[in-house]
């Protein structure tokens, strides 16, 4: 082969590179933004294959490093609840072993709130440690005990629960509640708390309320109640739950991890 003709060869490969290289940049950028920019490029790689999309992890990792793709910085959510000294105080029967063989074995709650234009929205949802499903949640105008046994009560008609489920949260009042205490016996369910103070003990349910914040609340101003409601139910039931998948769950979703065990 001539110079000439070498030269040209070359030029052709560097320029299909580079005009495959925009179109997987397309591509990456499509999923961040359809992800709510919560995927890094292990994920964003993974659903790339998954829709039957040929490229290489490295080349995904590189291309979003040059053109400045990053992922959100979660932010903790703030506690709601605190405990008091007169309290009914459950032993931590969990002690931070957040894993589990099978699903219903432990279930674990917590409460934060959510600021709009009308005044504050508390959110309360129960996780299936085993799949990390959101399987029960409530929405109210009012951080109450009908607030938390509303989502207690999703939780149990949804999973339909065998005796002996572990039910954790941290020790906030609601949960120390006599109605909440008497529901949790009347489903023969075991209650267990964290620590005081520790949002360690509770660490699915705050990574959870990070993870909304990062990915919904952040940067968004909702102007009432009632849009903030429809847009965490979209979350919650479309994107969490059944699309959005997770690194502990071997990169599938709560939905899907849960069908391939069962």
């Amino acid at each position: 082969m001539s110079s000439s003709g070498y030269y040209g060869w070359l030029n052709r490969k560097t320029s299909d590179r580079s005009q495959k290289n925009e179109q997987l940049l397309i591509e990456i950028r499509r999923v961040h933004y359809e992800f709510r920019q919560a995927y890094g490029a292990i994920k964003i790689w993974r659903e790339l294959k998954s829709q039957g999309l040929d490229c290489g992890k490295n080349r995904v990792a590189r291309l979003r490093k040059v053109n400045g793709i990053e992922t959100k910085r979660r932010r903790r959510f703030k506690l709601t609840t605190k405990s008091k000294r007169t309290q009914r105080i459950a032993p931590n029967i969990v002690d931070r072993c957040f894993k589990t063989a099978e699903p219903n074995r432990v279930w674990c709650g917590d409460v934060t709130y959510i600021a709009t234009r009308t005044g504050w929205l508390y959110l309360a949802i129960m996780i299936d440690l085993f799949s990390r499903k959101v399987i029960g949640w409530s929405m109210s105008e009012e951080n109450n005990k009908q607030l938390v046994l509303n989502a207690l009560d999703m939780a149990i008609a949804a999973r339909k629960p065998p005796a002996g489920v572990v039910h954790h949260t941290d020790r906030g009042s609601l949960y120390a509640s006599d109605e909440y205490v008497a529901k949790l016996g009347l489903n023969r369910m075991i209650q267990s708390m964290s620590r005081k103070g520790d949002c360690w003990d509770n660490a699915v349910a705050e990574s959870f309320f990070g993870t909304l914040r990062n990915e919904l609340i952040l940067g968004k101003p909702f102007g009432s109640r009632e849009e903030a409601r429809g847009e965490v139910f979209s979350y919650i039931e479309i994107f969490y739950n059944r699309k959005r998948m997770h690194r502990t769950l071997g990169y599938k979703t709560p939905a899907m991890f849960e069908q391939s065990v069962t």
